[in-house]
């Protein structure tokens, strides 16, 4: 969320400085993994499904600045066992935009896609939407591009404080002042910005890595994503896409942890996420717990995003787990903000999915 509003307040002409406390990628933050996902189905949460068409034309500007893409298209398929809430709505709000889906019922989703098992499932439906965002290379290549086009970027830089009413922070070795200070600190943000106390929880997560039969490997490259959500629960898969692995993560949050506790998954919490996809994987018993990953959100209790002003500072917070798919329109809109062409409370509105596209 900070290289992206980097990017837009660097292609607005502004001099930019970017202060990381690690290295760029850091490897602790909650971006920096194989990859993440973009997709339609949202609940019933209409302005974020309607945010994911807004989101795709800031990816297609950033791929041109890049020269890059990084990014595969493979389809969605949203399904669930028992409570059929979140599908449904998911299905209706897609509806309402206009968006294409395939209804599924137990036969067609044993016929279409046999690495599954579809036993138990309750509702389900495909979309020819949405996909894989190869999220470390995203992140390398931002930066790279960030100090080609002279954006500063400052490596092993820990802010220490925030004052927004100079447009300042302090770091061990000096202060960094300028026209305006925008805090994405993701699950540290809260030790800068004490209004988020309550507001914003760190979220440890872990995601696991699997290694499927040897001769699924190309049919689970060639795989739609996997949203497997029922009310409170659930999991989601992405496919191993160029050379990636096949990773799933568990859909609730622990809401629990430090951020800069140890980061290495231990063996209960690894299997813990393996186990969510028990039920779902034909033949589970022949799959292997290859590896496990730890990483931190920044929650909102409704897992919704903060973009607010704060004197001369923003705060830009929250990803809720699922803020990278979006991380360049937020970009966009905010550096807008900045340079005055959106009101604060209505960037604040439409960045909580309250809202249509500010203008």
């Amino acid at each position: 969320m900070g290289l992206s509003t980097a990017w837009a307040l660097s292609r607005r002409g502004h001099d930019v400085t970017v202060l990381e406390q690690g290295s760029v990628p850091n490897p602790r933050g909650a971006s920096v993994d194989q990859h993440r996902l973009i997709r339609y189905p949202y609940g019933a949460a209409l302005g974020y499904t309607r945010m994911v068409a807004e989101a795709y034309q800031a990816w297609a500007q950033l791929w041109t600045d890049l020269g890059e893409r990084h990014y595969v298209a493979t389809g969605s398929l949203a399904l669930c066992a028992g409570d059929t809430r979140w599908v449904e709505a998911s299905a209706e709000a897609m509806k309402a935009l206009g968006l294409g889906i395939e209804r599924l019922g137990r036969r067609d989703l044993a016929e279409r896609f046999p690495l599954l098992n579809g036993e138990g499932i309750s509702a389900a439906f495909y979309s020819d939407t949405g996909g894989v965002l190869l999220a470390d290379r995203i992140v390398a290549a931002l930066a790279r591009h960030l100090t080609a086009a002279g954006v500063q970027v400052v490596t092993q830089a820990r802010v220490l404080d925030l004052d927004p009413e100079n447009a300042a922070v302090r770091l061990s070795d000096r202060r960094v002042t300028g026209d305006a200070v925008v805090v994405a600190a993701g699950a540290w943000a809260g030790r800068l910005v004490p209004r988020l106390a309550g507001r914003v929880t760190p979220s440890r997560q872990v995601v696991v890595y699997l290694e499927p039969p040897a001769e699924q490997a190309a049919s689970w490259a060639a795989h739609p994503l996997i949203l497997d959500i029922g009310e409170g629960a659930g999991f989601y898969l992405v496919p191993p896409v160029l050379g990636t692995g096949l990773k799933v993560g568990d859909h609730r949050f622990t809401l629990t942890g430090d951020p800069d506790d140890p980061r290495h998954a231990t063996s209960a919490e690894a299997q813990a996420v393996f186990a969510t996809c028990h039920d779902r994987l034909a033949d589970f018993d022949r799959y292997r717990l290859a590896s496990a990953r730890v990483c931190y959100y920044a929650v909102e209790p409704e897992e919704r995003f903060l973009i607010e002003p704060l004197a001369r500072a923003w705060i830009l917070s929250a990803c809720s787990g699922h803020a990278f798919k979006f991380g360049p329109v937020l970009g966009q809109r905010l550096a807008e903000a900045i340079d005055g062409r959106i009101e604060g409370a209505e960037l604040s509105r439409w960045a909580a999915g309250e809202a249509r596209a500010p203008i």
